[in-house]
């Protein structure tokens, strides 16, 4: 998710600023969507029917999660990596409409574009700090 959010600057990234990158953008996603979830009650998740091969390397998973109010969609794309921690791995999510990994890319550009590589890994690691302190 980090290198497709990061999107061709990734590519001239330090080793060390991918992995400083990776790190902060994880512990937003985790915080942010455990917060989320973890303020849902009487929810249920529907997964529609898959439609994939057991070629596939690619799948897109499509569910409904109901709550109180209308059902919102969540899709999910999954890709199967190879070798060591081999699986099915999530690295994008739609949540009604809008995919995760392209919004974070356009604000991920604006940054990088203001204030370089470092000034965003500076900004999301502030976010996380400041997020830190309300839980």
């Amino acid at each position: 998710m980090t290198s497709s959010a990061a999107g061709p600057t990734w590519r001239q990234m330090t080793p060390e600023q991918q992995k400083r990158l990776q790190e902060e953008f994880k512990i937003l996603l985790v915080r942010t969507y455990a917060g989320a979830l973890s303020q849902a009650n009487d929810v249920t998740m529907t997964v529609k029917p898959l439609r994939a091969s057991p070629d596939d390397k690619e799948v897109l998973v499509r569910a409904e999660v109901q709550g109180r109010g209308d059902p919102v969609q969540l899709d999910y794309r999954l890709e199967k990596t190879p070798g060591e921690g081999s699986g099915w791995k999530i690295y994008n999510l739609n949540i009604m409409g809008v995919w995760l990994v392209e919004t974070y890319r356009s604000q991920f550009v604006q940054e990088i574009n203001a204030k370089g590589v470092d000034g965003l890994i500076a900004t999301l690691a502030d976010r996380n700090k400041s997020n830190a302190k309300k839980v």
